[in-house]
């Protein structure tokens, strides 16, 4: 899944970005308003994290512009300013999430779950297909009760395989979904990854769960 952080104090914007991209996320991060509304329109996102006070355009004025333009990339605002009208203010503009500072990053990534589950319209952090299961917050994959052990990138690509199943993902879907604007490896590389995956989740078991759409790209289907 793919990540914007908008968030103007730059050591914790760097330390965010550092612990999301551990975790296995695809981040890009900017500093401030307009620069957010950059990287919204040239990138879709499975969430973005917005600072409430930035230059040049707020967080609130941010999310605005996004919800008037029928945007409705989950937004979880982080801030540390816990008033009660800003709160209602950054609900009432279409805000899913907040979030105050100082946080305990697991409980960020539980936040993060929690959006990108409802916006795949899951109601828990497991993902089935057959008999392959993925939980994204042991962060665990099984298939026919057997451990899979699948590198973060991996992994990624899974849960976002599972949380479109049965819908056919572009080369150019997965990559936008599975790599940030500083990405430059090579143009194959969502067919590489594809065959690990399916050396891992599929060889040794039936039925086969990750198809090939001639001309298309991929799906997975149960």
């Amino acid at each position: 899944m793919r990540i914007l952080i908008a968030e103007d104090q730059k050591d914790l914007n760097k330390v965010i970005n550092k612990r999301l991209v551990a975790a296995g996320y695809s981040v890009d991060s900017c500093f401030d308003g307009e620069e957010a509304l950059d990287y919204m329109d040239a990138a879709q996102y499975d969430c973005l994290i917005l600072d409430i006070m930035m230059p040049k355009k707020d967080g609130l004025a941010v999310l605005n512009e996004l919800r008037g333009r029928g945007d409705t990339t989950p937004v979880l605002f982080l801030t540390a300013r816990d008033a009660i009208d800003d709160k209602v203010k950054g609900l009432d503009l279409g805000a899913d999430d907040y979030l105050i500072k100082p946080f305990a990053f697991e409980e960020l990534l539980a936040r993060i779950r929690v959006l990108t589950r409802k916006k795949a319209g899951n109601v828990s952090n497991t993902y089935e297909a057959a008999d392959l299961v993925l939980d994204a917050a042991a962060h665990t994959v099984k298939r026919g009760g057997k451990d899979i052990s699948l590198s973060a990138k991996e992994f990624a690509l899974l849960e976002y395989l599972l949380r479109n199943k049965g819908k056919v993902l572009s080369r150019t879907m997965i990559e936008n979904s599975l790599w940030n604007f500083d990405y430059a490896g090579g143009t194959n590389a969502v067919d590489v990854y594809i065959r690990y995956l399916r050396k891992k989740i599929d060889d040794d078991f039936e039925p086969k769960l990750i198809h090939t759409v001639r001309g298309s790209g991929y799906i997975l289907k149960d």
